[in-house]
């Protein structure tokens, strides 16, 4: 179910802007949905493990190649209004993997996505702080190469 007030490119790159931040969440942080959602949230694909394989490319632009596998856990979620989320996460993390397709449902239905944007700010603000730490911390370690000219002596 769709807001067709928007053009449907921009929803869906808001989606995945939205789905990145919930994969760099923690648990803790993905927690309060759980009040937004209620009591009518359906688990339509229980939480389950399983393998993805990962490709790789030489440079980037290279032929693909079978870089080898991922552990992934994904699981499905409806609400009462038939709107249907999916959660895919890294690893074999069964709550956090509901938690994001609870996130998935609650940011595509119209009356709770602006409370679902509220809820992941500060894991935004977290995300960019760690970021600018990563930054200043590499600048720290770079070294200013120079060549020396020597005299004609």
């Amino acid at each position: 179910m769709t807001d067709r007030s928007e053009p449907t490119d921009s929803l869906q790159t808001a989606r995945k802007a939205t789905m990145a931040t919930v994969a760099r969440a923690t648990v803790g942080e993905l927690a309060a949905l759980e009040t937004l959602a209620g009591e009518g949230a359906e688990v339509l694909r229980a939480p389950e493990i399983g393998l993805v394989m990962v490709r790789g490319r030489i440079g980037g632009d290279g032929a693909p190649f079978n870089l080898g596998e991922a552990t992934v856990t994904r699981a499905a979620i409806s609400l009462p209004g038939g709107v249907i989320g999916f959660g895919h996460v890294l690893g074999r993390d069964r709550e956090k993997a509901r938690l994001a397709a609870l996130a998935d449902a609650l940011w595509q239905a119209p009356a709770t996505r602006e409370a679902v944007e509220t809820l992941l700010a500060p894991v935004r603000d977290r995300i960019a702080a760690e970021a600018v730490t990563k930054r200043e911390r590499a600048a720290a370690t770079r070294v200013d190469f120079f060549t020396m000219v020597r005299g004609d002596n």
